[in-house]
């Protein structure tokens, strides 16, 4: 395996099965890894949007409102409000976890791709990851 950056339509990606051999199969594969590369960008913007969205519906202090609620409502104990904000919340952090674990395989695909030192993969990154920026960064400021 080489260990410096070169210019070739033959490499193995990730995979045994991913073995490019042509012309045709290194352009595919640089435009797969490239549409890796913008959907890695885009789970990021979406991370931070999600962060956004719940950090807003959370209450201020969830638990002062815990508190509170518990000072308040300690005789029901079927239907507490507690528990819905307690669900919602790990509903919430569950959901972010899963696109977090998402955003770290893809990520981590990406980089052992462009580990191939194959120039053309590694292009093929660099153009993705700026045209996912360019494209998931204008949707970040949409409400």
């Amino acid at each position: 395996m080489e260990m410096h950056f070169f210019f070739s339509d033959k490499v193995v990606l990730l995979f045994d099965f991913w073995s490019v051999h042509s012309p045709a199969g290194m352009a595919l594969s640089v435009l797969v890894v490239l549409l890796l590369a913008v959907l890695y960008e885009s789970i990021k913007f979406g991370k931070a949007k999600l962060l956004h969205q719940a950090l807003v519906s959370m209450p201020i202090s969830t638990s002062q409102q815990l508190i509170e609620e518990t000072d308040q409502d300690s005789s029901s104990s079927e239907s507490s409000p507690v528990s819905g904000t307690c669900l919602r919340w790990f509903l919430c952090h569950f959901g972010q976890s899963l696109v977090h674990v998402a955003q770290v395989v893809l990520g981590y695909f990406v980089m052992l791709a462009v580990m191939s030192y194959n120039t053309w993969i590694f292009l093929g990154v660099v153009l993705g990851s700026a045209v996912g920026y360019y494209v998931a960064y204008p949707l970040l400021s949409m409400d």
